[in-house]
């Protein structure tokens, strides 16, 4: 499991339940989390690209 901050896992799973686009489409993804008011997430797959690939495969789970 890949940990990420609370907001950025809610962002996360807000995307993947909207199921608009696939997660491995890391820039459909970073859309839709900023569309639907996500910006941490956004910003935080932006800036962590290998370990949101490395996330989706592995699942997310927030940090403590």
């Amino acid at each position: 499991m890949v940990k990420v901050p609370k907001k950025v896992l809610e962002g996360l799973e807000a995307v993947r339940r909207l199921g608009a686009v696939n997660m491995l489409d890391r820039p459909g993804v970073v859309h839709w989390a900023d569309k639907l008011g996500y910006p941490e997430a956004a910003q935080w797959i932006r800036d962590h690209p290998k370990t949101y690939a490395e996330g989706v495969f592995a699942g997310f789970e927030a940090d403590s």
